[in-house]
């Protein structure tokens, strides 16, 4: 079945295994047949190939024994929210004629980051070849020369630690965790740096650090708390940096790394800092534990009994149709005026931050976890593109989803 030429986005992958003898056009047939009218029409996959926001299906069988094994390629123009919804509903298919089946994403692929990856490749072929080039692309330009900067990587002491050419002569040196960390920080220019190699500090350590100020630069979670104490106790360090919260030093881009070793800190300073944040999680620990009298004590055997309808104005059912695809959320007062957007990954700590929050739309899955953190902090409703498992409901807080909204 075609439509017309599809600009692919993504590759959804599947795999199919039937318990008998059938052929591309029964899997074909399956997929259309069995997941028609689950979604609506939106997401209808025949109506999606018509309009060329999905291509055409590829299948390729083959027979083991009596079952019959099929791998299969959906590519789409969807966005990546929708494509993971068409994806999950593919995976539904239970049956083939009239044999059962068992079907399985296996990968969903970003084509555009493939694309990308080849024309970086190549650039760098390019620009060793080039006595002179002007690209038309700033990015893959800087990707170009983090590449050249990373293969200045070099080996220290009999532990082989790795580190960038300007340790021996560098006045201060950036120790890091592992040899990932080291190669990002070569790409962005840092060539007095040097990796611990692991959590046990090495014996050469000691002296190719002798004479120079040391900044530790840990990530930024339980791991690099753990790394910066036992450094701290077994040789000198002069400041701790720390990457953001939840982030490696090796994923951080070159704004972010200026950034924390700009805000490096004392080790006195950063013991007193892990000594407050624990105060802080136990404060909100405490402040998060829900009223059991004011809540639906009862687990709901179906997603109706906690969805509602809701009405929204005019101006968020355009907000809501625009962060589709997104991951963003809304954060409104009581009025329902916009007061802040935030990626849906961190508004449960948003949630925390703001006062005076009444309702929140969300391009994402409504949990149990926000539904306790909007509890405690008076929200009226939240609205998310779907509701996940909810144990817990409290009285006083409206649930809904995009499809259960409707315009004043």
């Amino acid at each position: 079945m075609g439509g017309p030429p599809v600009s692919v986005k993504y590759m959804i992958r599947a795999r199919v295994e039937v318990s008998g003898i059938v052929d591309k056009h029964d899997i074909v047939g399956a997929i259309f047949g069995q997941t028609e009218g689950l979604l609506g029409e939106e997401l209808d996959l025949r109506e999606l190939q018509k309009t060329g926001r999905i291509g055409r299906i590829e299948v390729s069988v083959r027979q083991q024994g009596d079952k019959t094994l099929a791998e299969v390629e959906i590519p789409s123009n969807l966005d990546m929210v929708e494509t993971a919804v068409l994806a999950a509903t593919i995976e539904s298919i239970d049956k083939v004629g009239p044999y059962t089946a068992r079907t399985e994403i296996t990968s969903i692929e970003d084509v555009r980051s493939e694309k990308r990856k080849k024309i970086i490749e190549r650039a760098v072929e390019l620009y060793k070849k080039l006595t002179e080039s002007v690209p038309e692309s700033r990015e893959i330009v800087e990707e170009v020369l983090s590449r050249v900067r990373a293969a200045e990587l070099v080996e220290y002491g009999e532990e082989k630690l790795p580190g960038g050419p300007d340790v021996p002569i560098a006045d201060t040196v950036i120790l890091v965790e592992g040899r990932a960390d080291v190669l990002n920080l070569l790409r962005h220019g840092y060539r007095n740096v040097l990796a611990i190699g692991g959590a046990t500090v090495p014996r050469s350590l000691k002296e190719l650090l002798s004479g120079k100020k040391v900044v530790l630069f840990v990530d930024g979670d339980r791991g690099g708390e753990l790394i910066a104490r036992n450094v701290v106790g077994s040789i000198h360090v002069d400041y701790i940096a720390r990457a953001p919260e939840g982030r490696e030093v090796e994923e951080l881009t070159a704004k972010e790394i200026a950034r924390c070793l700009q805000n490096k800190i004392s080790v006195e300073e950063f013991i007193e800092s892990l000594e407050r944040e624990k105060k802080q999680q136990r404060e909100i620990k405490a402040e998060f534990i829900v009223p059991p009298a004011k809540l639906l004590s009862r687990k709901p055997t179906q997603q109706s009994s906690i969805v509602e309808k809701v009405k929204v104005p005019h101006h968020v059912m355009e907000v809501m149709s625009g962060i589709k695809g997104t991951l963003e959320s809304v954060l409104y007062d009581s009025g329902w005026n916009e007061i802040a957007r935030v990626p849906v990954k961190d508004l449960v700590n948003k949630l925390k931050e703001l006062d005076g929050i009444a309702y929140v739309v969300l391009d994402g899955i409504v949990t149990q976890r926000l539904v306790d953190a909007a509890y405690t902090k008076g929200v009226r409703v939240l609205i998310g593109v779907r509701v996940g498992e909810i144990v817990r409901k409290p009285e006083n807080l409206a649930i809904s989803t995009f499809d259960n909204v409707e315009e004043e």
